[in-house]
């Protein structure tokens, strides 16, 4: 009994303390937005003139951070990585192997080949957007335009007229919009349909030649009366087999290259 009043005891008292914390920190939070307006140590604006707000420090840095979450949807909606981390994805189903190669390393690869095909688009940006701006030559809203035009252009010599014309009525624009005019909510969503497309087209054709040599081992073990053996294991070798000796890796990332328009 007094081990258990003991704890009750205990217990109380961190209550207590806990709400003399939120008591604090709620007067803390609504001391703020006062030292922010009354030039207190913590301005969440430094200055502001016709050029614009300018924000202190800690606020850039948070701006920033919250910048970065947006990057992975960039580099997935915006980039050839779409289309090459399914076709790699669907090479390993049509083997059959469940973890070879692993994630990390479709991953991996699929990262350096969008950084290989995007080469070219990104030198672009670097030396009409990026260089200019550090140079304080161009303000950031020129810089984005001239960043976004390379990537624009990327994306229009990817995307299919069919797929542009469906989400260009979704969005009821002008029977007079093209492409090369349409917003960037049209033009991303018709690019990522159809990097599917062609994805789903690429791993077509490689299930074929995978999907002939399971039939035809199939049919000898079914022909021999071998029912009990499994004969996604028995083709596993003859596919590694035939992948191996056609150079398999070389063509299909040769061919992955090659299959963007740049």
């Amino acid at each position: 009994m007094r081990r258990e009043s003991g704890v009750w005891m205990s217990l109380g008292h961190w209550l207590r303390q806990a709400r003399r914390c939120g008591v604090l920190l709620a007067v803390m939070a609504l001391h703020v937005p006062a030292m922010a307006q009354s030039g207190g140590s913590l301005p969440l604006l430094v200055g502001s003139g016709s050029g614009g707000a300018s924000y202190s420090v800690p606020i850039q840095t948070l701006l920033f951070f919250t910048a970065l979450s947006f990057l992975p949807a960039v580099l997935l909606m915006m980039t050839g990585f779409t289309r090459i981390v399914i076709v790699l994805s669907l090479l390993r189903q049509a083997i059959g192997t469940q973890s070879a190669p692993p994630n990390q390393v479709i991953i991996g690869l699929s990262l350096f080949l969008t950084m290989f095909v995007m080469g070219p688009t990104l030198d672009r940006v670097y030396q009409d957007a990026y260089l200019p701006y550090t140079k304080n030559a161009i303000s950031f809203e020129q810089a984005l335009e001239r960043g976004e035009a390379p990537m624009r252009q990327f994306m229009l010599k990817q995307t299919r007229q069919s797929d542009f014309a469906l989400f260009a009525r979704l969005a009821r624009l002008d029977a007079s919009a093209t492409a090369e005019t349409a917003p960037l909510r049209v033009l991303v969503p018709a690019f990522v349909t159809s990097e599917l497309k062609s994805a789903f087209q690429i791993g077509f054709m490689i299930f074929i030649p995978f999907l002939v040599i399971d039939m035809v081992v199939s049919s000898i073990l079914m022909s021999l009366g071998m029912m009990m053996l499994s004969p996604v294991l028995v083709a596993l070798p003859f596919k590694l087999m035939l992948f191996v000796l056609a150079d398999g890796w070389n063509l299909l990332i040769g061919s992955l290259a090659a299959s963007f328009v740049t």
